[in-house]
């Protein structure tokens, strides 16, 4: 990852910061004058509240007619000593406030706000006014109390604050709330550096991650159990790779069974391949002359053209059954009728051996849904193998029961090592002497009883014997029995035979 990317989101988040830093500052600023301003001017009231009170004692304590001795004394008292604090009376005469001191004031020759602050005084309001700076001769904020008599307001006390003391104060907390911001953002540069680390941390192991994958190392994880976008993002990388890595297996897999495919269909070609050509040459070179040699040659050039049809047919039935698309002819039938069919077909490979094939049927009819024709070819194949190894005079039992088909030959047995490999394309047991056939013919039954929903179980004890058994599945193949009497096919009737 490039460092300007970790370059953009440090600045991303000092930018954020700055931003909500200013507004912060602005609109702390704001509220803090304001703050300042208005305790200033509760302050400025309050104590000019506290002196017209002592005011309005001192003239109640005067009489009707009089200011009395304490009253004069103390508006003396503030003539000398400021002139911040003004008295006017009734008729608005300065009684205090240093250089105005005695001056009579008028409405009109207030300024309006100023004129208005006093009626609103002797009204018995409290207001503030900034009009009265030019009088005093500074920027000011002035406040009017009034002076009672009794109950009656008989004087206006207007207490003056220069401005230039408030906004000092104003302008040292605006001075301390910048240094304040200052200090953060110092503090929010490595902060933010911190932070753009952690973020970009997991962000780099997938990037690393992704180059691998790209590479082609599927096996290549990213590790992190984050519960956040990052994390689900980065298990969303795990998960493809382990499906990439899945498809590779997959992949080579296949790869490996095409390999072995036309490895194993060149072997099986070259035989009757190798004994067609010698054939052939040996007719061409004159060195089959007479008639019984030439029979000879033509028998068993004709054995060699029918084992490769057995190959070719059979590699067309693995071929369509092994396609999602294929379909098969499925329709109600009873499994017993199958078997028996299968049992008949089978007769014919008794003969040479004498064997004896044993037929346990159910009492009651098992109904399926299945394509006929293939079930009995997966029988067959299976009977087939079962003949062919068992000894002469041996006993093939085939028992039906609601679980499925077994078939139990008398045969020497498969070697424990061959086991695994029975449904392998072109696999011939090594353990008989008949080893006739493509090697196709269990790949082709198992693909049958996939098709119908069945899986295949093989016993085997070597010396003692196999048994096949086809596996239904629950819930597959249920189907409703036809209408009695449901009589078999006739033997020939779409049978296909596979040698395995």
């Amino acid at each position: 990852m490039k460092a300007r990317f970790a370059l953009k989101l440090l600045a991303a988040f000092l930018a954020a910061l700055l931003v909500m830093a200013l507004v912060s500052g602005l609109l702390f600023g704001a509220l803090f004058t304001r703050t300042v301003l208005d305790n200033q001017r509760q302050e400025l009231k309050d104590r000019a509240l506290r002196m017209a009170d002592s005011l309005s004692g001192l003239l109640s304590g005067a009489g009707q007619g009089g200011m009395g001795g304490g009253y004069s004394a103390l508006v003396r008292a503030l003539t000398r000593s400021m002139d911040d604090i003004w008295v006017l009376d009734e008729r608005l005469r300065v009684l205090s406030g240093g250089r105005m001191m005695g001056r009579s004031l008028a409405y009109d020759s207030l300024p309006p706000d100023a004129g208005r602050l006093v009626r609103e005084v002797f009204l018995g309001q409290n207001p503030f006014s900034e009009s009265f700076s030019d009088l005093v001769g500074a920027p000011s904020l002035t406040v009017g109390v009034p002076i009672y008599r009794g109950d009656q307001v008989a004087g206006v006390l207007l207490m003056h604050e220069p401005v230039s003391g408030m906004d000092a104060a104003a302008r040292q907390g605006q001075r301390i709330l910048l240094y304040s911001l200052l200090a953060a953002l110092a503090l929010a540069i490595p902060l933010s550096a911190l932070l753009a680390w952690h973020v970009l941390r997991p962000v780099k192991r997938m990037e690393r991650t992704a180059g691998r994958l790209a590479q082609g190392d599927y096996a290549a994880r990213t590790g992190l159990t984050r519960q956040d976008e990052l994390g689900s993002l980065a298990r969303s990388m795990d998960e493809l790779g382990q499906r990439l890595q899945q498809a590779r297996a997959a992949q080579n897999e296949q790869e490996q069974l095409r390999r072995d495919f036309l490895a194993n269909v060149a072997h099986e070609l070259r035989t009757p391949v190798t004994v067609l050509k010698g054939s052939l040459e040996a007719f061409r070179d004159g060195v089959v002359t007479g008639s019984e040699q030439t029979a000879s040659y033509h028998s068993q050039m004709l054995r060699e053209t029918e084992g490769l049809e057995r190959l070719v047919n059979d590699l067309m039935e693995l071929a369509k059954l092994e396609h999602a698309q294929f379909a098969l002819d499925m329709t109600d039938l009873l499994l017993e009728d199958v078997v028996a069919d299968a049992l008949r077909s089978a007769g014919g490979l008794a003969r040479d051996k004498q064997l004896r094939f044993e037929a346990r049927l159910p009492g009651a009819p098992l109904p399926f849904v299945g394509d006929y024709a293939r079930l009995k070819q997966m029988l067959m194949v299976v009977l087939d193998n079962a003949a062919r190894f068992s000894p002469k005079g041996g006993t093939i039992t085939l028992r039906l029961d609601e679980g499925g088909i077994t078939i139990q030959d008398e045969g020497p047995g498969i070697r424990p090592e061959e086991l695994p490999h029975l449904f392998d394309r072109f696999h011939k047991a090594r353990s008989g002497a008949d080893r006739r056939g493509s090697g196709l013919g269990l790949a082709i039954a198992r693909q049958i009883a996939l098709r119908h929903g069945m899986d295949i179980q093989v016993d085997s004890a070597f010396g003692q014997g196999t048994r096949v058994r086809f596996v239904r599945q629950q819930g597959t193949g249920e189907g409703v029995p036809p209408p009695p009497p449901s009589p078999a096919p006739p033997p020939d009737a779409g049978e296909h035979r596979s040698s395995g």
